[in-house]
């Protein structure tokens, strides 16, 4: 299977790409970049060796460079995307750009070149927010932010080219990513590596936004399921099944790094800040046979250490971060 991955240097993508070349011997990946402010090559150095991966570094939203590069690939895993919901606030036209024209040029490009199947990698985000119960995938979408809006756009500008074109299209929604590797904006990466350094960290409100946690490797277990079993047109939910307020969150963090709650600013509430966050994962679970298996202590403990002996790796991100704020 030789399969391109867009935003392959990013936290999700790269996670994708060392998890498939690792567990598949026969697969051929090109991870097709950009390399913006959070693309880290240094993600795959893992895997720079490996027979089956090569690099290309290009612009989803060029079309010459995603028509060289799509030619020989019979799988798209569109990763790619401009995601911190705070930097959709400051300004929307990067994220329309590159989430939805992006994502367009890359459809126009499978089908004129007979990809097999595109799998879009979306968000739990497009729902909007729930205060009770869990979101089914027929569930209406209602976005709230500049950056779920545009994936939203991108969702179904992708069903649409199945309905449209008979292109064999499938749509994965995850809830929120932590775990190695994930850029320091985030909220796990950023209050922690604040907390390695003596520094407060900033939470929001009153901190009682609710969100579901998933480990990037169950993710990234749940897309290579859909890759290889999903139903054309089909959108499927992969969560982890752990809800904490961030609050509670930040309590773990603070636990963990021996500090007490004079280390949290509470600051603004976001702009149209969902409350919370709940998807069921009813149907990838019956259908493909998808569980779970971090268990978020575990995980977050995990990725906490992480952080703490990669300190090389995220020092220059947040400065890097700093620079594109």
């Amino acid at each position: 299977m030789r399969i391109l991955v867009t935003g392959g240097a990013g936290f999700i993508g790269s996670q994708f790409v060392r998890a498939l070349l690792a567990g598949d011997p026969a697969a051929r990946v090109t991870v097709f970049d950009k390399l913006t402010y959070s693309g880290v090559e240094e993600n795959l150095a893992p895997v720079a060796g490996h027979p089956g991966y090569s690099f290309v570094r290009g612009d989803i939203c060029d079309v010459d460079d995603v028509d060289a590069a799509m030619p020989g690939h019979d799988v798209v895993v569109h990763f790619a995307a401009e995601s911190h919901v705070d930097r959709s606030i400051a300004g929307a036209g990067p994220f329309v750009m590159t989430n939805v024209v992006g994502t367009q040029v890359l459809l126009d490009a499978a089908r004129k070149h007979g990809v097999g199947r595109f799998v879009h990698v979306s968000t739990d985000e497009v729902y909007g927010s729930i205060s009770e119960g869990s979101w089914t995938e027929e569930w209406p979408l209602s976005p709230n932010s500049p950056y779920s809006s545009s994936k939203a756009a991108s969702d179904l500008l992708a069903l649409a080219y199945h309905r449209t074109h008979g292109m064999d299209v499938v749509v994965t929604r995850c809830s929120n990513n932590y775990g190695p590797y994930q850029f320091p904006e985030k909220v796990i990466p950023l209050f922690t590596t604040n907390l390695i350094d003596g520094k407060k960290v900033p939470l929001y409100g009153d901190g009682g936004n609710v969100r579901d946690w998933l480990h990037v490797s169950d993710h990234c277990r749940g897309i290579d399921l859909v890759m290889r079993n999903g139903r054309a047109g089909e959108v499927y939910n992969i969560g982890g099944g752990t809800e904490a307020t961030n609050k509670e969150l930040t309590g773990l963090l603070l636990e963990a790094a021996g500090v007490g709650w004079e280390m949290v600013d509470y600051v603004a509430d976001r702009k149209g800040h969902d409350l919370r966050y709940s998807i069921d994962i009813s149907k990838i679970r019956e259908e493909l046979g998808y569980e779970p298996q971090v268990r978020f202590e575990d995980g977050l403990a995990a990725t906490i250490a992480w952080y703490r002996e990669n300190r090389a790796w995220w020092e220059p991100l947040k400065v890097r971060a700093a620079q594109q704020s």
